[in-house]
Order: C-alpha cells, then sequence, then structure tokens
C-alpha cells in the first residue's frame, strides 16, 4: 500500500469508525464486542483496499465485511464456563452477616427501555436482527439493506416483518414492571 494509499484509508477508517461501531452495537448488544467487530471490518477492509474504495459504495461494502463478521461470530462453538457452586454465604454466620447488609440500589435500573430493547434484538435470529439495525438503527432503504445482506429487498422486508412481530410478543419488551421514576408499564 502506497503513501497516498495509506493516508486514504486512515481518512475513511477515522470518519467512519462510530457509524461502524453503533451498527455493531445494534447487531451484539455488546460495546466492547462491537468495537471487535469494527476493527475487524476495517483490517479487512485495510487488506482489500484497492477492492473497497473502487466499490459503488464503500461504506455498504465495509458494513457487509462487518455484518459477516457478525454471523461468523454465531456459527463458532462457543465453551461457557459454569459456576460449580452457586454463589451465596457458606456458613450460617456469613447468612446472618449478608441479610444484615443494606442491599444497593442496581445501577443499570436506570438504564430501563434501552436495555430491553437490546435484550429483546438478542432474541432474534441474526439475519432478522442485522435487518432490522440496518433498517432503524442505521436507517438504510429496502434496497441498500439488501445490498449489505446480499438478497432482495421484498427478502428484506420480509425479515423486518417476521423481526417486528417477533419485537412485539417479546416477554422481555412486554414486561409491565415498576420503572424507575415511578412510571409503571410506560415503554
Amino acid at each position: 500500500m502506497t503513501a497516498t494509499d495509506r493516508a486514504e484509508f486512515d481518512e475513511f477508517m477515522a470518519s467512519r469508525w462510530p457509524q461502524l461501531v453503533r451498527l455493531a452495537f445494534g447487531l451484539t448488544g455488546d460495546r466492547w464486542l462491537a468495537e471487535d467487530l469494527a476493527q475487524t471490518a476495517l483490517a479487512s477492509a485495510y487488506a482489500a483496499w484497492w477492492r473497497v474504495r473502487r466499490a459503488d459504495d464503500p461504506d455498504a461494502y465495509v458494513r457487509k465485511i462487518l455484518i459477516n463478521a457478525s454471523s461468523r461470530r454465531f456459527r463458532r462453538h462457543r465453551v461457557t464456563e459454569l459456576p460449580l457452586e452457586p454463589p451465596g454465604p457458606r456458613h450460617p454466620a456469613e447468612a446472618a452477616q449478608v441479610m444484615a447488609d443494606p442491599v444497593a440500589a442496581d445501577p443499570a435500573a436506570g438504564i430501563g427501555e434501552r436495555s430491553d430493547l437490546l435484550a429483546a434484538l438478542a432474541e432474534l435470529p441474526p439475519r432478522q436482527r442485522a435487518a432490522i439495525v440496518l433498517r432503524y438503527w442505521e436507517d438504510l432503504t429496502d434496497s441498500q439493506a439488501a445490498a449489505i445482506l446480499g438478497c432482495s429487498p421484498a427478502t428484506v422486508r420480509s425479515q423486518v416483518s417476521r423481526a417486528l412481530a417477533k419485537l412485539r410478543t417479546s416477554a422481555v419488551l412486554a414486561d409491565p414492571g415498576p420503572r424507575p421514576g415511578g412510571k409503571e408499564g410506560a415503554r
């Protein structure tokens, strides 16, 4: 890569980073994983920079790389760690101490609707999640989303329709529990 190409890529990368992280966050719901996916997409774009810059829409090209990287993440076999013992006190004296300690308010409780939405999105299949994020999070047209997903605009519309139907019936979004600030069921 020449110095001119490197400078061009550096400018492209700096200007696209926030958008790519936002897209990846919509796909994963995890900020750190989103940054990893954005970095992976930009590393792939760097390796094929000559092809990316010649594309009709370099942004769409890199978004497609990111979505493919996210999809590959689901295909990998994951090993999860499970605790051998349930958490909690082991002796009666420890149990009394735990019961005497005041319960601290959960700082995550204030996140509310955003966390619920991300949890509901995480329940969707990867292709439906990608269609929803591209259409409503990235505000792309059906045609633009279809180009990125490698399908027809009609397929994008059907994936979005199915995803919205699942979101409407999501138990996470339907829970009318109390909200911070005294608002119940305000969603």
